[in-house]
């Protein structure tokens, strides 16, 4: 699987506009970038700190998957994303040890990155995301 480091924590809210206030206002950090992934149905605002990003997911429709995760769970984190060197390899080695995989292989997210995630019912409840350059 050959992960390198968290990628970044996508955390699901209802208002990029107001959540931002937030991390840039109180925590200090600065959004570089603010991106809608049309057939993801989101738009993510980016900040960065040390080596990890935090991803602002705000839905940009009621079938998103992030509308339905806020609606069933309120706004809070997403998932976690772990960076790796091939993302296809990571999804593979992950469903050979059993693991249950939404994405059988990586499709394209935000920044340009291959993406790929495993089931939470198979990660103890976390959706887990893979990302590759």
């Amino acid at each position: 699987m050959n992960l390198s480091h968290i990628e970044h924590i996508g955390i699901a809210v209802k208002s990029i506009d107001e959540a931002k206030k937030y991390y840039e206002d109180v925590l200090g950090l600065k959004c570089y970038a603010v991106e809608e992934v049309k057939d993801q149905k989101v738009k993510t605002a980016f900040f960065q700190i040390g080596q990890t990003k935090i991803e602002l997911l705000e839905a940009t429709s009621a079938e998103s998957p992030v509308a339905k995760f806020i609606e069933k769970r309120g706004e809070g984190i997403h998932h976690i994303a772990f960076a790796t060197d091939d993302t296809n390899n990571a999804l593979a080695e992950a469903e050979e040890k059993g693991i249950k995989t939404i994405d059988k292989t990586s499709r394209k997210g935000a920044e340009g990155l291959n993406i790929g995630f495993l089931h939470p019912k198979s990660t103890f409840g976390v959706l887990t995301e893979f990302c590759s350059k």
